[in-house]
């Protein structure tokens, strides 16, 4: 009897330590938890084993491509592992060496950390098609449904009494797509950066109550009723407005897709320490497939293979004037540092992070001063 008890508590243990990870929106190899079976597909038997570490926005993309990839020849005895969190989280714990095969992060930058730190290769980027970018979105605004605060572009945001729903840009990727949108129009692509500072210093702090860890997070506040606006990934609006069939009134959304946007890019790297490294990079090349792009796209996320592009261009009504791209901002940011900079100018997202989101970055000194310049 004595047995037992002590079995059952360690049984308990176990589970509310489960319930804790999968509370601060990490999905790791808990047994029976949604590792094992998304979507009621088994996907953790294999002779080999890889560990996905990936922020939390694609989970229902990898939900679909991890069983799919498991059906070819090359996926078959694979097994899989999964983790999801805030972008820059996921990558400060790769880079501590928490077990990982494949990343798939917001941002470059938090692909680049690892580079750094030795664990993914310098020419990460040329190891896929695409830059190694299997899929992205755009900048997206979710509303109420109805639109009852008739919000249809950036300045609507500035409203009195808009309260708006954006992750924290100091763990999130999906932050910093979804501020760098305004701040693009506003500062007419970085040409007048003083502009799109006070944008965005005037959203901080007169509109933005609440800022969670990652877009994942953001978009379960805006579920339970915080906030009128959501700036989030076009693909997590799509999600929610499927839901429409199934929610009640009051959680029921719109979206919309502003005139102006930004073009949305997560890559994918494989990681060098790998106990299967062969293995990884089978996995990453067949994000490329057609079979797999479609998936991304009924998924709600844009594909780039061309062909598929054009087959699944129903699934995106937006179509906006201008779709900013962090190419052309971090062209016209870094100009003027290469004295600095071995004698190069900064550009891409080394341009933008040094100018905006890093430690003395524009961006950040406004997040900390509360909405302050």
């Amino acid at each position: 009897m004595k047995h037992t008890t002590g079995v059952s508590a360690v049984v308990r243990a176990v589970v509310l330590l489960c319930a804790a990870v999968l509370g601060v929106g990490v999905i790791s190899a808990c047994g029976g938890g949604s590792t094992d079976t998304p979507g009621g597909a088994d996907i953790s038997s294999g002779s080999r084993h890889l560990n996905l570490v990936a922020y939390a926005t694609p989970k229902p993309g990898f939900d679909v491509i991890i069983p799919a990839f498991r059906k070819t020849d090359a996926g078959r005895d694979i097994g899989f592992s999964q983790s999801y969190g805030a972008s820059g989280d996921q990558s400060r714990k790769v880079a501590r060496r928490v077990p990982a095969d494949v990343v798939n992060f917001s941002v470059e930058p938090d692909v680049t950390r690892l580079v750094k730190e030795g664990v993914v290769d310098e020419d990460w980027k040329k190891q896929a098609p695409n830059n190694s970018i299997p899929f992205g979105s755009v900048v997206a605004l979710v509303v109420r449904k109805g639109n009852p605060k008739n919000i249809h572009t950036w300045d609507d945001l500035l409203k009195p009494g808009v309260e708006v729903v954006t992750p924290n840009p100091g763990s999130s990727g999906s932050a910093k797509w979804n501020l760098l949108a305004p701040y693009a129009q506003k500062s007419k692509g970085g040409v007048d950066n003083k502009a799109g500072l006070a944008y965005l210093a005037d959203l901080v702090r007169d509109h933005v109550r609440v800022q969670p860890k990652s877009g994942r997070e953001a978009t379960t506040t805006f579920e339970q009723g915080q906030g009128d606006v959501l700036i989030s990934y076009e693909n997590e609006a799509i999600m929610l407005k499927r839901n429409n069939a199934t929610a009640p009134d009051n959680a029921k959304v719109d979206y919309i897709i502003p005139p102006q946007t930004f073009k949305i890019e997560n890559p994918v790297a494989v990681v060098n320490t790998s106990d299967d490294v062969a293995g990884a990079k089978a996995f990453v090349s067949f994000l490329f497939t057609d079979e797999a792009q479609r998936l991304w796209a009924q998924q709600g996320f844009r594909p780039v293979v061309p062909s598929i592009v054009a087959e699944t261009k129903a699934l995106f009504p937006g179509n906006p004037e201008k779709i900013w791209t962090i190419k052309e901002l971090g062209k016209v940011l870094g100009a003027g540092t290469a004295a600095q900079n071995d004698g190069k100018d900064l550009t891409g997202w080394k341009a933008v992070d040094a100018k905006l989101f890093g430690q003395k970055g524009a961006i950040t000194k406004i997040y900390a001063n509360g909405g302050k310049q």
